[in-house]
């Protein structure tokens, strides 16, 4: 299983969100590539960074910063946040992510994320589905499309040639009180996506469960940054 420390970037500096409120945001790093650096130095090889900036405007704002760990590290980085055009995909690319993960798009934009599907090789493109009561939402977690069924959402993508899910239950978010893995068994259960799971966990034990119930990877973010798992332990899982 990839275990993937998690960088969110919010003016150019590292931050955590709680449940995706920006008026929660807390400062954990002034500066993402020693951040970045740090992670590869205790052996992780993949990193989970996040464009706040850009999930709340049109446009990837980061991309400088996705630019500066790929060319400086070895991590291999998936990249989100304000991917909402065929140009922000293969601005991310060429700033060096190796997957990006689009969310809102695949929502409201159906059609645009299948074109990119259709370019692009389906193992660099994630599908992001952020819930909340079994409730999709978008545009950084500030809208919700209460009208989709998430294992419907899901299917469709898969149908149309995704691997890959990142699912988030935003009520575990930043919480950091254990992961949505009832919501996980589901999914896994009834679609054959590699699923990352994201937010909530918080120990090093819950990390072996998701690993149990068939997960492909775990994010891990606040709990690393409020030293909740120690990253010598966490790295040996690698």
């Amino acid at each position: 299983m990839r275990i993937i420390p998690a960088i969110d970037i919010i003016n150019g500096k590292c931050v955590r969100l709680t449940k995706g409120d920006y008026d929660t945001q807390k400062i954990y790093g002034e500066d993402p590539l020693e951040m970045a650096k740090m992670f590869e130095g205790f052996g992780f090889s993949y990193l989970h960074l996040v464009d706040l900036d850009g999930a709340k405007s049109k446009q990837i704002v980061n991309h400088k910063v996705l630019e500066s760990i790929t060319k400086k590290t070895n991590l291999r980085v998936d990249f989100g946040g304000g991917i909402k055009s065929i140009s922000d995909v293969e601005l991310a690319f060429s700033c060096g992510a190796k997957q990006i993960t689009a969310g809102s798009m695949a929502v409201q934009k159906p059609q645009l994320f299948f074109s990119i599907l259709q370019k692009y090789n389906p193992d660099k493109i994630i599908l992001g589905m952020d819930v909340l009561n079994r409730k999709i939402a978008t545009n950084g977690w500030r809208k919700y499309a209460v009208d989709i069924d998430m294992i419907e959402f899901i299917r469709s993508y898969e149908q149309k040639g995704i691997k890959y899910l990142i699912c988030t239950d935003i009520s575990k978010d930043g919480m950091l009180l254990g992961s949505a893995i009832d919501l996980y068994v589901e999914i896994l259960n009834r679609t054959n996506l590699k699923l990352i799971a994201s937010g909530g966990c918080s120990s090093i034990e819950e990390v072996k469960m998701l690993k149990a119930i068939g997960c492909e990877g775990v994010i891990i973010g606040k709990a690393i940054y409020e030293n909740k798992i120690n990253l010598k332990e966490l790295a040996e899982l690698c």
